[in-house]
């Protein structure tokens, strides 16, 4: 699941290099944390969250073929 996120958020993103996604697993659910670059944040989370809602239901559909559910964050740098 963490190289489907990466993926799909180097290819949206103006930075690729500085993408960074940390899994964290669970009995049965994974966390997903998505860094990107504060000027590509606005391109991950896109119009309403719409890029973020897409990204998270590619997710879910990968996910739900294994039986695990996985939770998606998108985390601001500071």
């Amino acid at each position: 699941m963490k190289e489907l996120v990466q993926y799909l958020a180097r290819s949206l993103v103006d930075n690729p290099d500085a993408v960074e996604v940390i899994e964290t697993q669970g009995e049965t659910a994974s966390v997903l944390e998505l860094k990107v670059a504060k000027q590509d944040l606005g391109r991950i989370i896109g119009k309403q969250g719409r890029t973020a809602k897409s990204i998270r239901t590619i997710l879910n559909a990968a996910a739900s073929r294994v039986n695990r559910k996985v939770i998606l964050e998108i985390v601001e740098e500071r």
